[in-house]
């Protein structure tokens, strides 16, 4: 029987611990997409005001 390095190695099977892969990254943002949005809909909405307009 050939043992392997990897058969050797303990591995820790508890849920304790930090998640292996987060819920959401930072590229899955609006921020990650370079896209920022004020905290109101009104001054985003005015920023997109077509020029017709004024």
């Amino acid at each position: 029987m050939t043992v392997h390095p990897d058969d050797l190695r303990p591995v820790d099977l508890s849920e304790e611990g930090p998640p292996v892969l987060p819920d959401q990254t930072s590229d899955d943002t609006d921020a990650g997409w370079g896209e920022w949005r004020p905290s109101d809909d009104v001054s985003h909405l005015l920023e997109e005001r077509p020029p017709h307009w004024d």
